[in-house]
């Protein structure tokens, strides 16, 4: 068993860098409209899945990447690309025209992209995952303890989200556009932070 200090260090890096409150705001925004049942099946799919590519990462992360000629710098930047689309489509309402009923678009889906990746298990909460496994030494109990508090963080993330509807109708729908917007400007900025940690990791900026 790893030592105590290292547990609790893993536990709160995941917790920060996964960030189950903040991730209640855009589950709302993701999700306006559907009805219960579906927005605990949303989040139900969407930690799974963020689980599986996580638990994934962490064994095998750098193996994979490097196998099929990915560098973390690259992924960063992808995932930066990404998250970036996503704000644009909350600044600008695009979602929101093409989800005006839950009858226009009866199939639209954001537990996997972008609530399982890139917000979930993003390019931070990846390389978290290698970087703590390689911490936590090279015999299997260690790892396995990382694993166990992977699934720890994902259980408390199902949860947060699953407290969204309270927290929507506390908002209304007014307040909710307004958390749209200024979350879509803050996804816009931590999407251009991934690019540039990309950039700098390749060593083309100091």
């Amino acid at each position: 068993m790893p030592e105590t200090a290292f547990l609790v260090t893993a536990f709160a890096t995941l917790f920060v860098v996964i960030d189950p409150p903040g991730l209640v705001p855009l589950f709302i925004a993701l999700t306006r409209g559907m009805g219960p049942e579906k927005r605990r099946a949303m989040a139900r799919r969407a930690c799974i899945i963020a689980s599986v590519l996580l638990l994934l990462f962490g064994l095998a992360g750098e193996a994979i990447l490097g196998f099929i000629g990915i560098s973390m710098p690259a992924f960063r930047i992808a995932g930066g690309i990404l998250l970036f689309l996503t704000a644009l489509d909350m600044l600008f309402e695009r979602r929101t025209q093409r989800r005006e009923g839950q009858q226009a678009e009866p199939d639209h889906d954001p537990s996997v992209f972008p609530l399982a990746t890139p917000l979930i298990a993003g390019p931070g909460a990846i390389a978290t995952m290698i970087l703590l496994v390689g911490q936590a030494g090279p015999d299997w109990s260690g790892t396995l303890w990382v694993m166990g508090l992977l699934l720890g963080m994902m259980v408390v993330t199902y949860g947060f989200l699953l407290a969204s509807p309270p927290l929507e109708r506390m908002l209304g729908r007014t307040g909710v556009i307004v958390i749209t917007r200024l979350l879509g400007m803050l996804l816009a900025a931590l999407s251009v932070q991934f690019v540039i940690d990309g950039v700098r990791g390749t060593g083309l900026i100091g």
